[in-house]
């Protein structure tokens, strides 16, 4: 019989500190996931500065299973707390596939990183367009598909999914858009993986970017439901908490996703205005329908 150990948020933070570990559930957690149809992640950089460490464990608490885009050096943390990081970062997306001189230095970062993912466990890695400095969408296409063509061998190899990410273009507010991105069409992002072809080249669907650049979200996670290998969140507009503040209902889009088949993470991914942990909890519970 399993034992299950409860302790309060300073004594859980101590024990990873010490490098003892427990299959733990804090006492005053928020919130802990009760349906679990929805595999929950969270991403680091908006909830700077809090360390990874006290991120995975609040998110461990809450019954999530992953932190993802984190460091290699935290995974095996990870999977002390009983873990994954869902999706691996790899270059920058202000580096990509759409501009051929990019190419080595995507190639380069990618192939280190899905050695890495290969090892661990990890079954997703980032991947980027990169900006379109005046090229046309045929010429950026062409790029990306011949690009991703070169290394996607290397992925499928090592069993690990290759996620193209769409961003906004509209939203020009520091980390909340990414004007002249190229891959700012979902469309144009899975006709993109369409033609690389490959089981290991599907999108990361990231349902605030797709609010922002069209709308009619749940028709196209029904639409592109064979190219989502990863799902992201956030309040529209803002980039903030996903409540009733806000213009996107995410109970609904969960469940789209659910009659789909998916099966992969949603990785919140929206930047708190208030207590962290309270917000990511309120997060977790919308999802977890």
């Amino acid at each position: 019989m399993r034992q299950v150990f409860r302790m309060n948020r300073r004594t859980a933070l101590a024990t990873i500190a010490s490098g003892t570990v427990f299959s733990a559930v804090a006492e005053d957690a928020p919130y802990r996931i009760k349906n679990g149809r929805i595999k929950q992640s969270v991403v680091p950089w908006c909830f700077n500065p809090m360390p990874v460490e006290e991120l995975a464990k609040h998110a461990a608490a809450m019954g999530l299973g992953s932190v993802e885009l984190c460091d290699p050096k935290h995974w095996p943390m990870l999977k002390e707390l009983g873990m994954t990081c869902a999706i691996a970062g790899s270059h920058g997306f202000g580096t990509g596939f759409a501009h051929r001189e990019e190419w080595a230095e995507c190639h380069k970062v990618l192939r280190e990183r899905i050695g890495q993912c290969a090892a661990a466990g990890v079954g997703r890695v980032i991947t980027f367009s990169g900006f379109r400095r005046g090229i046309s969408d045929e010429e950026g296409i062409k790029n990306m598909v011949a690009g991703l063509k070169e290394i996607v061998g290397f992925a499928e190899e090592k069993k690990v999914t290759l996620c193209v990410e769409m961003l906004n273009t509209r939203d020009a507010a520091q980390m909340k858009g990414h004007p002249d991105y190229f891959c700012d069409d979902i469309e144009r992002t899975v006709e993109i993986c369409r033609q690389v072809g490959s089981v290991r080249c599907k999108v990361l669907f990231d349902l605030y970017h797709v609010q922002i650049m069209h709308g009619d979200v749940i028709r196209r996670i029904r639409q592109h439901r064979d190219y989502i290998a990863h799902v992201h969140t956030a309040g529209v507009p803002g980039r903030n908490e996903i409540g009733d503040s806000q213009e996107l209902n995410y109970p609904p889009l969960m469940k789209a996703l659910l009659e789909t088949g998916y099966t992969g993470f949603v990785g919140q991914e929206f930047i708190p205005t208030g207590d962290k942990v309270a917000s990511l909890a309120a997060g977790v519970r919308i999802c977890d329908v």
